[in-house]
């Protein structure tokens, strides 16, 4: 599997929620053959968020198929419940919601237990002082993930206060020395990425900007691609 050491300073992880279900595979490998080599699922349970997505059998059969990194958003309550069927399916990191996981320690320990890279997502209302960043649970996070968006619909606008957000993590894990990368996860464009990429974020997760329209995947993945290179 991809290592993200690979990479650029920048990591692009299109989202499969914005593709067509009836053509996942095909709809990937366009990105992949256009340079991906990260892919972003979120794992919606109709619980935490108002919908439902896929789980496991589709991570399990793409992962077949792929040798993309396979970043697992997991959008569920209490997600501890499932990180082993998402480790069998085949996932490199899991990221959960600060907000759905009782036990964060005890799930963030887990997800490294089970060899995957572990996230933390938090939603655009929640503070940053609602978990510590520096001192102890940074310790066990690759990505912090934050979601630009409210969780549960591809397709939505920004909202611009997060940037507000990422740039005080950026601010924090400067003064911390942290390790981890800094997410941005919904409406991120080719025309709000300047915005983005200042405020502090290296991992972008894209949906609707990348699979939309559908004839223009490679073109899309491409543009992205090459304007991260430019920084």
């Amino acid at each position: 599997m991809a290592e993200e050491g690979e990479f650029m300073k920048y990591t692009l992880a299109p989202s499969l929620l914005a593709a067509d279900f009836s053509e996942l595979w095909e709809e990937l490998s366009k990105a992949e053959r256009a340079g991906v080599r990260f892919v972003h699922f979120d794992v919606m349970d109709g619980s935490f968020v108002p919908n439902i997505s896929f789980g496991a059998p589709i991570i399990r059969s793409l992962r077949k198929r792929s040798q993309s990194f396979f970043d697992v958003h997991m959008m569920v309550e209490e997600p501890i419940r499932y990180l082993e069927d998402m480790k069998n399916a085949g996932a490199d990191r899991v990221t959960i919601h600060s907000e759905a996981a009782r036990h964060l320690d005890r799930s963030l320990n887990r997800i490294r237990e089970l060899g995957m890279q572990a996230g933390l997502a938090l939603n655009p209302a929640t503070p940053l002082s609602s978990v510590l960043l520096s001192g102890g649970l940074d310790s066990l996070l690759d990505l912090v993930l934050i979601m630009s968006v409210n969780p549960g619909f591809g397709g939505q606008k920004l909202i611009p206060y997060t940037l507000d957000k990422i740039r005080e993590l950026a601010a924090i894990r400067r003064e911390s020395g942290g390790a981890y990368q800094i997410g941005i996860d919904g409406g991120v464009t080719m025309e709000n990425l300047p915005s983005i990429l200042d405020a502090g974020a290296d991992f972008l997760v894209v949906g609707s900007s990348i699979f939309r329209p559908k004839e223009r995947i490679s073109e899309n993945t491409g543009g992205f691609l090459e304007e991260l290179s430019r920084r």
